[in-house]
């Protein structure tokens, strides 16, 4: 019989841990479930544009900053680093479910060298049938004949910057393009049968309420499959920082932007747009971009190119941003990342939280299961506080944004998770949920 004794304080000297939790709760199931390859996100970064947008403050250099062998090296390098990657980190299993070309501007490349990239990306990863292929383009550069590449490579979605349908803002901005380029680029877009995304901002410098009204009524009018408002932001290695410091220029306050973005949703909603996340709106709310769904979801993605970011298992990482370093240390033989962070288990949380949020509603049943954690438990407070706020709608089942949170959705997600993060203690590790002037600048020098 086995020796039950405890002291009269209830102390045992029976029961000899092996593990965690005991073996009656392991099942066949799981076993199978954790011997799966995970599925796996690509994301690779295209640095070359026309022109330099003036709010830009993404890595990028223009076609006249490089010549065509430069622009050739760095598509070798590119495809070196992915045969690098996917041995080293043994990529090649894992079924890549989704593919997103960004910039930068991936069709300023040739067929040539979007063939070579695509030929790499088959030969050492797993590319999965049927999966989301999107790349990004620019007006101008989207010819017929540049649609007939990106189409013949498999490209399924594509996500145009058109930024505004008014020429003297595009202007303004430093671009060359029209809203005629803009409109033809859309036809183009979707006569290849590819889901269409194009991307408005609102408050550009030169912005009108009428101008705004013309941008999101002409956008509507074309029949694309999804719309995404970003808000404008200023960031210090843009153009139009110097020029707003210089009275140059002037863009609109934060209380006229918000004046265009409720439009926009009123709008959209009545052309019967549904918004799938705070800045993006679907046709009849469908047309999910299942890229940026799975990285909110926290599914890994790996990413390619220079100063592209990416999250593997526990590892985040970044690849330097110098193009002329890119190439040597890939050439080389080495992997260009540079930097990285390493997410424990409340960093995980708190990143699934505060990206969840995107989405509108975020599934407590879902994250519980995931993290083992009721979220409502740990941070009810300022979850109580969001809902006198009219921010979030609270279940069992879900925390919902309001109406009027969706104009705030980033800073309901990041109330949340500095709620998660004051339950780590400081010693352990600087507190990495920034507030807005902090992660602007941070943002700024992460893109230099």
């Amino acid at each position: 019989m086995l020796n039950t004794f405890k002291d009269k304080t209830g102390l045992t000297r029976n029961g000899f841990v092996t593990n965690y939790p005991s073996f009656r709760y392991w099942r066949k199931p799981m076993a199978e479930a954790g011997m799966a390859e995970k599925p796996l996100n690509i994301y690779v970064h295209i640095p070359f544009c026309t022109q330099r947008c003036g709010y830009c403050y993404y890595k990028t250099e223009t076609l006249q900053q490089n010549s065509k062998s430069s622009i050739e090296r760095y598509v070798d390098a590119l495809c070196r680093e992915i045969e690098i990657a996917a041995k080293h980190f043994h990529l090649g299993k894992r079924p890549v479910v989704t593919i997103y070309f960004g910039g930068g501007t991936p069709t300023v490349l040739t067929k040539d060298q979007l063939t070579a990239i695509m030929d790499t990306l088959r030969t050492h990863l797993t590319i999965t049938d049927g999966l989301e292929f999107t790349c990004e383009g620019e007006p101008v550069t989207l010819s017929q004949r540049k649609a007939d590449i990106i189409q013949a490579a498999g490209v399924n979605r594509i996500s145009l910057g058109v930024q505004s349908f008014d020429d003297e803002i595009i202007s303004i901005a430093g671009r060359r393009d029209t809203e005629a380029d803009g409109v033809k680029a859309i036809e183009i877009a979707m006569n290849t049968g590819a889901s269409v995304n194009i991307d408005l901002i609102s408050g550009l410098a030169g912005e009108t309420p009428e101008k705004w009204q013309h941008s999101v009524e002409r956008a509507i009018s074309t029949g694309v499959q999804s719309v995404t408002v970003y808000k404008l932001e200023i960031f210090a290695n843009t153009p139009y920082y110097a020029q707003i410091g210089n009275k140059e220029i002037a863009i609109a306050s934060d209380e006229t932007e918000l004046d265009y973005i409720r439009y926009a949703s009123d709008a959209f909603r009545a052309a019967g747009y549904k918004p799938i996340n705070f800045f993006t709106f679907t046709r009849g709310g469908g047309y999910e971009q299942e890229h940026t769904t799975n990285i909110w979801h926290g599914e890994d993605l790996y990413a390619f190119g220079t100063s592209a970011f990416g999250y593997l298992r526990d590892f985040g990482y970044q690849n330097t941003s110098a193009i002329p370093v890119y190439c040597d240390t890939v050439e080389a033989g080495e992997l260009p990342i540079y930097r990285g962070y390493a997410y424990n288990s409340l960093d995980r949380l708190v990143r699934e939280v505060m990206l969840g949020m995107k989405m509108m509603r975020l599934d407590l049943k879902r994250l519980q299961k995931r993290h083992g954690f009721n979220l409502l438990r740990l941070c009810g407070p300022t979850v109580e506080r969001l809902v006198e706020q009219d921010l979030v709608t609270v279940s069992d089942e879900a925390i919902t944004l309001t109406e009027r949170g969706t104009l705030y959705g980033d800073s309901v997600g990041r109330a949340l998770g500095a709620a998660l993060e004051e339950l780590q203690d400081d010693e352990v590790r600087p507190n990495p949920v920034l507030d807005v002037a902090e992660e602007t600048a941070a943002e700024a020098a992460l893109a230099s």
